[in-house]
């Protein structure tokens, strides 16, 4: 589903994501009440939810479909114009897979919409570092948290190096069905929604320590 009020956006959008074979837009919105309750009541796989909408915002769109509080969560994916980091940062608290810059092209789209459905987070490559080192700037580590294992520890700093599971799974010598359900059950443990989250965490508890970057690889 597509919230965005640029009808033009939406067409283009449309005409991406209906290209596909499997892929198919199911309703479009031009403002976020609007969206809100047409996600409500179509229950898409995915919506993609602009920033800048009258009446509900897109990150209070995200909060209401796919917030911490939320039962049965919505994927959402960001896609905007702005990349401020207070809109990075939000999108992602309030439980968005995604955050995307309109200008990052389609092909990137189509891959973040993939990777929400199988789970993982995709962001446009010029936010990820800055979102990690800056908006979530690191402070000593933080001993006072969750009661995280040695081993859930090791999959935390993977996961905010940007690690796939499959990737973890080979630098830790486990399955990847096995780093899976420790990315699971670390979110339950910090209550974080999605893997940026998590290393959102990582990075703003000292777990990563100083001077490391995180790896943006998305080819």
């Amino acid at each position: 589903m597509i919230a965005d009020d640029q009808r033009g956006i939406r067409e283009a959008f449309r005409m991406v994501l209906d290209a596909q074979p499997d892929m198919t837009v199911v309703g479009e919105a031009p403002d976020g009440t609007a969206a809100l309750d047409l996600a409500r009541r179509l229950q898409p796989d995915v919506v993609l939810a602009d920033i800048r909408m009258p009446g509900l915002n897109g990150l209070d769109l995200t909060l209401a479909l796919a917030g911490p509080e939320v039962a049965e969560r919505t994927r959402v994916i960001v896609v905007t114009t702005f990349d401020l980091d207070e809109y990075v940062y939000t999108a992602l608290r309030n439980g968005a897979c995604g955050f995307l810059l309109k200008r990052s092209g389609p092909g990137l789209l189509l891959e973040a919409i993939r990777a929400a459905m199988s789970g993982d987070t995709l962001i446009s490559p010029q936010l990820t570092v800055r979102l990690l080192r800056h908006v979530v700037a690191p402070t000593a580590p933080n001993s006072d948290g969750p009661n995280l294992s040695d081993r859930e520890l090791e999959v935390v700093r993977l996961v905010a190096q940007g690690r796939t599971n499959a990737e973890i799974a080979d630098d830790l010598f486990i399955s990847a069905g096995t780093a899976k359900n420790h990315v699971a059950n670390i979110g339950r443990k910090l209550q974080a929604s999605n893997r940026v989250a998590i290393a959102a965490w990582a990075w703003s508890t000292g777990q990563m320590g100083a001077g490391r970057a995180p790896r943006v690889d998305l080819e």
